[in-house]
């Protein structure tokens, strides 16, 4: 297991950021030292919170619209089997700026590859050059993804079932 969040260790006053920006990601001197070490990260969904207007924001769960598998760019620090895990282990996701309708949700989403770029991601033998032109102009459109409103009930860690995850009703008006 590896911690989702990552700092150099120069930085201990900081934040350890769960998110990368693309476009600084591979110049930045804060991830200078892990952006060679890249990773896939694999999700069926992910959640955006909507301020509608209301008391409390909208969860919407955002999902691939053929139901295959986001493989999700990242980079980070990893144990390996000539190491055991420590402090300095963690990972961040690249993302990237919303393109089309889903920006209404969320200005930013995961760089998404497909899987033949997840598969030239993850090998060692690509260049960094190539790494970072793939995750700046090759990740998957918004069109392949779909969103919709769900239950405010998904924000609780105790409430448990597919229920949650089914469209809510829709935006009045």
């Amino acid at each position: 297991m590896v911690r989702w969040g990552w700092r150099p260790h120069w930085a201990k006053d900081r934040a350890a950021p769960i998110n990368a920006r693309v476009e600084k990601v591979a110049h930045r001197p804060f991830f200078r030292a892990i952006w060679p070490h890249r990773a896939i990260v694999a999700i069926n969904n992910w959640f955006e919170w909507v301020d509608e207007g209301g008391s409390k924001k909208q969860p919407y769960l955002i999902r691939r619209r053929d139901g295959a598998p986001i493989l999700c760019a990242a980079i980070g620090r990893y144990p390996n089997a000539g190491r055991e895990p420590n402090e300095h282990d963690g990972f961040v996701i690249i993302t990237a700026d919303i393109a089309g309708g889903m920006v209404d949700i969320h200005d930013r989403r995961p760089v998404v590859l497909s899987p033949k770029l997840a598969r030239e991601w993850l090998d060692p033998a690509t260049p960094q050059e190539r790494a970072e032109g793939m995750v700046l102009h090759q990740g998957e459109p918004t069109d392949v993804f779909e969103w919709f409103r769900v239950n405010r009930a998904i924000g609780n860690v105790r409430n448990q079932g597919a229920a949650l995850i089914a469209p809510a009703d829709p935006i009045p008006g």
